[in-house]
């Protein structure tokens, strides 16, 4: 489909909505994520700032992850420090399937006040993206420190510090009430007018990039977080001057614990018999309780 409507109907909330500008050699993922994110976010009691945190994270796995093309393809992310409030952060997307959790000291994050900093919550911490291609095309990973604002900017610092690729994130996050929203962009520039090519020479003062790096800069937080303006009219009104705009939505996005008996039946089946024996509890049960849904599976022996 080339150039958008902006009287379109369908929000695409829940999924990804996929761009490229061709004269631009530009790509992009737009994303507002509803149900999935509500469903990870009940399965722990998390405070405000924890559960702002995660929802951010969530929405860059979801944008990063759709890069990816080929089926069973997984990117995850994961945040750890040893001095800060949050221990752990990992979240990881796969064909749709999105999943997240985070692990913190509720003494420490305590003292930190209503809205600590991303400094405050991890300290000298670092990102580790990790990008697992299905059909056997490999495994790769970037390590970047936590620095900056936002989790986003951690991101933008791994793809052009990893990959030389200059890239540009928006997050939006609104939580209160009880309730959350979070949603997010991520605009690429690609030199080479053609994905999966060698791109040595990008370079952030690019004209192309610079133009586009304009545009996508201005969208507004609340445009990203209005449930009753589509993902397909946020891209018109940013780029409805371009020569062709071309769109695609994604699969949409469900809750993927891969948490089950089964599962977990099988991965303890790969344990030497003297370490399951000093798993089981009095009922010679073992016990698999899952951080990511909190729920708890026993095992029989």
């Amino acid at each position: 489909m080339t150039q958008t409507d902006p009287a379109a109907k369908e929000t695409f909330s829940g999924r990804t909505l996929a761009f490229t500008i061709p004269s631009r050699d530009t790509r992009g993922r737009i994303v507002r994520l509803d149900r999935a994110l509500e469903e990870i976010l009940a399965a722990h009691d998390y405070p405000a700032p924890i559960t702002h945190l995660l929802a951010e994270a969530l929405v860059l796995a979801t944008l990063m992850g759709s890069l990816l093309k080929d089926d069973g393809s997984q990117v995850t992310m994961q945040a750890q420090t040893e001095a800060g409030a949050v221990n752990l952060l990992v979240c990881d997307y796969k064909g749709g399937e999105l999943r997240g959790y985070v692990d913190f000291d509720h003494s420490r994050l305590a003292e930190l006040g209503a809205n600590p900093s991303l400094f405050a919550l991890f300290g000298k911490g670092y990102l580790a993206i990790t990008f697992d291609v299905a059909k056997g095309k490999g495994r790769y990973q970037g390590i970047v420190p936590l620095e900056g604002e936002t989790l986003a900017q951690a991101c933008e610092a791994y793809f052009f510090q990893s990959e030389q690729v200059p890239t540009l994130i928006r997050t939006a996050v609104r939580s209160g009430g009880g309730k959350c929203s979070a949603a997010g962009m991520l605009v690429q520039h690609l030199p080479d007018g053609e994905e999966g090519r060698e791109r040595l020479h990008a370079r952030l003062d690019h004209p192309e990039w610079e133009h586009v790096a304009i545009l996508a800069g201005s969208v507004k937080h609340e445009e990203l977080l209005d449930s009753v303006l589509s993902l397909e009219a946020i891209v018109w009104r940013l780029f409805h001057e371009e020569q062709e705009v071309r769109i695609e939505k994604g699969a949409p996005i469900e809750r993927g614990c891969r948490c089950s008996i089964e599962h977990y039946h099988d991965v303890l089946s790969k344990f030497p018999e003297e370490d399951r024996k000093e798993m089981r509890d009095e009922e010679g049960k073992i016990v698999v309780d899952c951080a990511f849904c909190s729920k708890k599976f026993p095992i029989e022996a």
